[in-house]
């Protein structure tokens, strides 16, 4: 395999990879809390629940790069072949901003989506008010999903 794919390969890989591994510290931190407070309030499941899954799209970002990249190179059928080292490093540059965004934004809003489930737990009434505050975090990784598109779409094979 030449050494420009091995390169957008590898880059495809890290975006799936570093955003899964954040939305799974993310969501992990967010569903212990919510455990917690179910325990003690089963009423509050929804809200938990939705604080729970926030931290998750980051990793969908990531697959979605994924998939992106692969359609691109034409891995499900023919693959493209003659893939520079300029074009493989170009790829894997333009793979990082969604998964460098998708790793910190998620483990940051899984932090803001405890908290909230902690507030909920409290607070029922106001549950807009930490949903707001995580999607805040949220803006970070749709401009580095954003970015990541762009890029991949500058890049002619």
């Amino acid at each position: 395999m030449e050494l420009g794919l091995v390169l957008a390969i590898f880059g495809g890989a890290v975006a799936v990879v570093a955003a899964g591994i954040g939305s799974a510290i993310g969501v992990g931190m967010a569903a212990q809390a919510s455990n917690g407070v179910m325990s003690e309030k089963p009423e509050n499941f929804v809200s938990c629940l939705l604080l729970t899954a926030l931290p998750g799209t980051q990793g969908i970002y990531g697959f979605l790069i994924g998939i992106i990249l692969i359609m691109k190179l034409g891995m499900l059928a023919e693959p493209v072949t003659g893939l520079s080292i300029s074009q493989g490093w170009s790829i894997f540059a333009a793979c990082l901003p969604v998964g460098l965004a998708g790793l910190v934004s998620a483990i940051h809003q899984g932090k803001v989506c405890t908290t909230g489930v902690y507030m909920v737990a409290k607070q029922p009434a106001d549950f807009v008010k930490p949903l707001i505050l995580a999607v805040f975090v949220e803006f970070y990784a749709v401009l580095g999903l954003l970015i990541s598109l762009l890029m991949l779409n500058g890049i002619k094979l």
